[in-house]
């Protein structure tokens, strides 16, 4: 399913994000808690940086004119209620942190409390199957997009 050159973990975090995808789509959380244990064991920046470039191509192309704070407040809004229906741990916090560690507009001086990996990867995978869903496409292209970013960015020599 995933290109043959992807090293093992790289294989591991796109297979444990789809199977996280299809159980917030499913509304399972046994399978959703079985997937983001499976990613919680795996490198966090790394299953962070395949988020992230998942969740800004995703918003771009949801917002093409540009996104708004009402679009994020939207994105949230929707990402909470759909999640907190069927999973009660899902934190608001850690789906504000998501959000705001995508966008970039975090404060690095401001003390918020800190959320451990495995809320804001359930947090992050709420979101992003919200997304998946609004856009209404399958997220395996979306997965092998953002990883082919960071081997380009990985690859490109620093001035």
């Amino acid at each position: 399913m995933w290109p043959d050159h992807w090293p093992t973990i790289t294989r591991q975090i796109a297979t444990a994000t789809v199977s996280a995808l299809d159980a917030v789509r499913s509304e399972s959380a046994p399978a959703f808690d079985a997937a983001v244990g499976d990613l919680v064991a795996l490198p966090y920046e790394q299953v962070t940086a395949v988020y992230a470039g998942m969740t800004r191509e995703l918003l771009e192309e949801l917002h093409p004119d540009g996104l708004t704070g009402e679009d994020v407040q939207a994105v949230l809004e929707r990402s909470v209620r759909g999640g907190a229906r069927w999973q009660s741990s899902l934190h608001p916090d850690a789906v504000v942190e998501v959000l705001v560690e995508t966008l970039g507009v975090s404060d690095p001086d401001a003390e918020t409390p800190k959320i451990r990996p495995e809320q804001y990867l359930s947090a992050g995978s709420v979101v992003l199957a919200e997304l998946v869903a609004a856009r209404r496409v399958a997220p395996e292209p979306y997965v092998r997009r953002a990883v082919a970013e960071i081997e380009r960015a990985e690859t490109m020599e620093m001035p």
